[in-house]
């Protein structure tokens, strides 16, 4: 066993992406799928996994072409929050990123990973009942003190 000091070297930790699309005021959140492992039926963002050797902008760009059909064209990461309900043997980390433009036209389910994609002002989405995360009200709140909003 290891002592508590050492603990924290073998616990892995699980990056994964996460895009805010913002349009007209606007973030799509997207409904996960009931059969999904972690928050199934809660709203979150599209994104995913970040495979080994890929840089979190690589896998942002992949997740949103394999979920909603997007490539990202501006985006800018705003900050990572860590899931509170992690368990002892790995963290996960949500990097989050703001995307302003995309090619590919309007989002759309791609695959199973989602139930429903829908828009959202920035204010009912914070106040969602079914977010994936309660750190995701801060996140759409720090939204409106960003000069990104009327972007496109």
């Amino acid at each position: 066993m290891l002592a508590p000091a050492e603990r924290w070297l073998a616990v892995a930790v699980t990056n994964i992406v996460n895009a805010l699309l913002l349009q007209r005021g606007k973030v799509l959140l997207a409904k996960r799928s009931l059969g999904r492992k972690t928050y199934p039926g809660c709203w979150s963002f599209p994104g995913g996994h970040v495979e080994k050797g890929e840089t979190l902008n690589d896998a942002l760009a992949r997740e949103l072409h394999e979920e909603v059909g997007l490539i990202p064209l501006v985006y800018k990461r705003i900050g990572s929050v860590a899931d509170p309900n992690s368990d002892a043997d790995g963290q996960v980390i949500y990097h989050m990123y703001v995307v302003t433009a995309w090619e590919g036209g309007e989002p759309r389910l791609v695959g199973d990973e989602h139930s429903e994609l829908r828009w959202f002002m920035i204010e009912a989405a914070s106040a969602l009942e079914g977010l994936a995360l309660p750190e995701y009200v801060a996140i759409l709140s720090r939204l409106r003190t960003m000069d990104l909003l009327h972007s496109n």
